[in-house]
């Protein structure tokens, strides 16, 4: 296991950058971070805190929606990628899952995950034994693997749009609130092929979640995101031991769990607000 996420090679690095939308309004204010190669680092926040900005600067999804990257730079190996395409960083071995899974409804399972492959020149025989990896990960998608993929269930179109990412062969899968819409359960199960993933196949993760809690619990290292900033960060098992996030974000103190009252009262007296 990683050492708090810190000892390997540095793969992704953000470093102090800004994003603005529709050349006015300001969301992200100088945001930092560093990926390790290996491991599965957490951003964390609020809805609305910034999170899929973050991703979408890294994997260049912002032009679509008017944003930019105003300041600051995005390196990924040493090498500035801000400027690249989407399709540059996924033949580099960067991949978005986008909230909300975004899967084709009308091709079926099987087909989806296919698409993952398209920019792959390795040839029929690594796809198939690629297409048999996932489904070593996710038994139920080859049971629905005929099955329309707009007709599967949540948790199923997660998975698909998980093991279409992991059919590009990724270095690095930027994962978007893979727990939204989710019953705890399945948000367990997803978040263990995840973990599975990263130590069986060395896929990095940089995952964006508002479920503080389980992130916490499978990431090696953690950035807290607010009003565009980051606030806090620190190796996993230090934030969930942390007095600030058990307060705010886990609803829990040192006298017990706090009522959705208290720590919206308290959230006024935040440190780092101040």
């Amino acid at each position: 296991m990683l050492d708090a996420g810190r000892t390997q090679e540095t793969l992704l690095e953000v470093n102090n950058i800004e994003v603005i939308y529709n050349h006015v309004i300001l969301v992200l204010k100088g945001v930092s971070l560093s990926v390790p190669k290996g491991g599965i680092t957490a951003l964390l926040g609020g809805n609305g805190a910034g999170k899929t900005t973050t991703l979408k600067a890294i994997s260049n999804l912002l032009h679509s929606e008017r944003g930019e990257v105003t300041k600051g730079s995005i390196l990924y190996r040493g090498e500035r990628v801000q400027d690249l395409g989407p399709s540059d960083l996924v033949k580099l071995g960067v991949i978005q899952v986008m909230e909300g899974r975004h899967c084709f409804e009308h091709l079926t399972v099987e087909d989806n995950l296919l698409t993952g492959a398209y920019t792959r020149t390795d040839g029929k025989a690594a796809i198939q034994a690629d297409l048999e990896m996932v489904y070593a990960y996710f038994p139920r998608l080859k049971e629905r693997r005929k099955s329309q993929a707009g007709y599967t269930s949540g948790g199923e179109q997660q998975m698909t749009a998980i093991g279409r990412a992991l059919m590009s062969r990724p270095e690095t899968i930027l994962l978007d609130e893979p727990s939204m819409g989710l019953a705890p359960q399945l948000v367990e199960q997803i978040f263990e092929i995840v973990k599975s993933v990263n130590e069986n196949e060395g896929v990095t993760f940089l995952l964006a979640e508002q479920n503080t809690n389980v992130a916490l619990r499978y990431a090696h290292y953690g950035y807290i995101l607010e009003s565009g900033r980051i606030v806090m960060d620190g190796p996993a098992a230090d934030l969930r031991e942390n007095p600030d996030v058990k307060e705010f974000y886990l609803g829990m103190s040192d006298t017990g769990r706090k009522s959705f009252r208290d720590v919206r009262s308290y959230r006024r007296r935040k440190r780092w607000l101040s």
